[in-house]
């Protein structure tokens, strides 16, 4: 069977047609078109997991709220209640490093399963290590952010050191690496 050759279009007609912009270029309702939006707004708020509403974290400083019930042994810890308001979208608390400084007990390798992590030194000095920075002190003003699963220690600290930390998430697996 032989094939047919496809008809060539007429002369005149143009290869691209142009969409006709004339004055009656809104044949749809206002009405319409806005039902149609709301519609695809609708569509996307669905799909989007909604957070639970925060609310308003105040804390004041009082000795009595350092506890030592945290992560380190050798700190004590200020919850600045931002979990609880945050439904656990982040956390933040100061830390009190206990000296002296043992570097037997404080220099252990580890890195905290997070997403964001940023730690500000209120009081004091702490010399950290970070896998890729190396070797840091940190002194009363310095702030720095450890991105997520970095490998990083306290080297050394002062006996006045204080740091705020924030955190996110509020819970997190933190893993201490040996070798």
């Amino acid at each position: 069977m032989a094939k047919q050759k496809a008809a060539s279009r007429p002369a005149a007609q143009p290869a691209v047609k142009k969409k006709w912009s004339g004055h009656k270029t809104s044949a749809k309702s206002p009405a319409r078109k806005t039902l149609k939006s709301k519609g695809r707004v609708s569509k996307a708020k669905a799909t989007k997991k909604a957070r639970p509403k925060q609310r308003v974290a105040i804390s004041h400083h009082r000795e009595e709220d350092f506890k030592a019930d945290g992560l380190r042994t050798y700190a004590k810890y200020r919850d600045l209640g931002i979990a609880d308001a945050t439904h656990g979208l982040a956390q933040a608390h100061v830390i009190r490093l206990i000296g002296p400084c043992n570097p037997a007990e404080v220099s252990k390798l580890h890195y905290h399963d997070v997403e964001f992590q940023m730690v500000y030194v209120l009081k004091g000095w702490v010399k950290t290590y970070m896998e890729g920075q190396g070797e840091t002190l940190m002194k009363e003003g310095s702030a720095w952010t450890q991105p997520p699963r970095i490998k990083h220690l306290i080297m050394d600290y002062s006996d006045d050191a204080e740091l705020l930390e924030v955190i996110l998430p509020a819970e997190f697996k933190t893993v201490e690496l040996t070798g």
